[in-house]
């Protein structure tokens, strides 16, 4: 009976499926952003193939090719010692999206979690979870960074712990919201009245409710991860030379402008050309979701 359901559903899945990339597609913003997001990722996963210069990754030294102007050769130009700056965006675009993925990996269960507990118990839980959040988002993320980065050695794993350390708060509050509105329910009444656990109604009854909210904030949340990132290499605090980071190539490039701008400037873009890309699938997402919220 069961097998029976589930091959009946399965042209139900499909033709929604068709309905929400149909939606989504025709959104030329949303398309333009997944693929940014996409060619990002693929860069940053075929790296060592794709650039002409794998091995100025690490500390190579060519004095005869420094400050050279955007070429066929190099179509980024050079840096202050030879290095070529295409393929050290490239590699910096690999640990930008690795920042946000580790990030986010991190603070978006712990939100999640907290945010389902605080809205669905209520009382002495809520009190705890809440007020420590409140107090958490009193605090502006890249301060606070700063202070863990400034404390800490500079490096990627402690660039993630500083981001990651107040990250969750948003969504906490997120799910909070969400789960105040739908623990009243008929829903969840009935799977209470039935007898279901608790762990069962919140994973399995209000969570994948709460789906849709957590892609969109997440989308737009790591174009926010990266610029937080990429700010704290500027000022030294993240990752350290000669590992390329998109951060620490603006800053270097800094102290050449504007004479060779595109040691500063082409990073720069980098930075700004992922960020948009996720900000435009946010929002495209967004869009999307709030459709189906409508009907």
């Amino acid at each position: 009976m069961a097998e029976f359901e589930a091959i009946s559903n399965e042209p139900a899945r499909l033709s929604n499926a068709y309905q929400n990339w149909y939606r989504f597609s025709r959104n030329p913003t949303a398309v333009i952003g997944a693929a940014i997001v996409v060619i990002s990722i693929l860069a940053a996963l075929l790296a060592p193939w794709i650039t002409p210069y794998p091995d100025h990754v690490g500390a190579v030294v060519n004095f005869r090719a420094r400050h050279l102007p955007p070429s066929t050769e190099y179509w980024f130009g050079t840096d202050n010692v030879g290095r070529d700056i295409f393929t050290r965006v490239i590699y910096g675009t690999r640990i930008s999206l690795l920042l946000a993925l580790v990030v986010l990996g991190t603070a978006v269960p712990i939100g999640t979690v907290l945010g389902l507990l605080a809205g669905y118990f209520g009382g002495w839980v809520e009190t705890v979870i809440m007020r420590l959040t409140d107090v958490a988002l009193a605090i502006p993320p890249l301060v606070m960074a700063l202070a863990m980065a400034s404390v800490l050695s500079p490096d990627l794993i402690n660039s993630m712990l500083a981001i990651a350390a107040l990250w969750w708060t948003w969504h906490t509050r997120l799910i909070y919201s969400i789960t105040r509105q739908l623990r009243t329910q008929e829903f969840v009444e009935a799977a209470e009245t039935l007898g279901a656990s608790k762990f069962h109604i919140l994973f399995r009854e209000i969570l994948p409710n709460c789906v849709s909210a957590l892609a969109v904030k997440t989308s737009l949340d790591c174009g926010f991860v990266i610029l937080v990132g990429a700010s704290l290499s500027f000022l030294g605090l993240g990752i350290q030379p000669p590992t390329p980071d998109l951060g620490t190539m603006v800053s270097q490039g800094s102290a050449f402008l504007p004479d060779y701008w595109w040691e500063s400037i082409l990073p720069g873009c980098a930075i700004l050309f992922i960020a948009l890309g996720f900000n435009l699938l946010g929002d495209g997402l967004r869009d999307l979701f709030d459709v189906q919220e409508i009907k």
